[in-house]
């Protein structure tokens, strides 16, 4: 890759007031994100960081997962927040070869867009997918983005919510995709990576991550 790129995982307090407002707000938490990179990046700043990233929730509480390609300043979380690291992620995506076998997860928000003759709401609205309509979409997406699937587990997840600056709510349901696969285009896979997967890219979704596998 020409440029690197960077994997933040934060361990929120959840006791922190401004960890517990994140956390019930996911444009908060995308204008937390994004306070972490320079204020100098112009209309598109989430495009030109390529800042994606990825709530999980785990036994132990939450952790965030954001990706960059520019290194994160962690030092800008406010006091007590939470932990914090950062892993240069180019040295492992600059290994992958055609025939590599990798683990991946992504949380997606799996939709597609109504046509023109539907019965099932408005022209071109985007309507999200659920159980196999949603499995067929990651299939898909895992075709274009150079990976042949071997085995794929989803889990539908809870919708996050938020509200914009002109009070008007959003909300984005997701799927989240675990499994194996095998990478059949390196480079494509790569700017599958960097770029994202789906709608939602601001807002927790469409990070792929993938690590090897035997």
């Amino acid at each position: 890759m020409s440029t690197d790129l960077w994997i933040t995982q934060i361990a929120p307090d959840p006791r922190h007031r401004a960890v517990h407002g994140d956390l019930r707000d996911v444009v908060k938490l995308h204008q937390r994100i994004m306070s972490l990179f320079p204020d100098d990046l112009g209309p598109e700043a989430r495009r030109q960081a390529a800042a994606l990233f990825r709530l999980e929730e785990q036994p132990a509480g939450f952790t965030i997962l954001v990706q960059s390609t520019i290194e994160p300043a962690l030092q800008h979380l406010p006091d007590a927040y939470g932990a914090a690291r950062t892993k240069n992620l180019t040295p492992l995506l600059d290994g992958l070869r055609e025939g590599a076998n990798v683990h991946y997860r992504i949380t997606a928000n799996a939709t597609r867009k109504l046509g023109k003759n539907t019965t099932a709401g408005r022209p071109k609205q985007v309507v999200p997918l659920n159980g196999a309509d949603a499995d067929q979409w990651w299939q898909r997406q895992a075709d274009t983005a150079g990976l042949v699937l071997h085995s794929m587990y989803s889990s539908p997840l809870g919708q996050v919510t938020g509200k914009r600056g002109d009070n008007t709510r959003l909300t984005h349901a997701r799927t989240r995709f675990d499994g194996t696969a095998t990478v059949t285009d390196p480079k494509m896979l790569l700017e599958r990576i960097r770029t994202g997967i789906g709608r939602g890219k601001s807002f927790g979704c469409g990070l792929l991550t993938i690590a090897p596998a035997s």
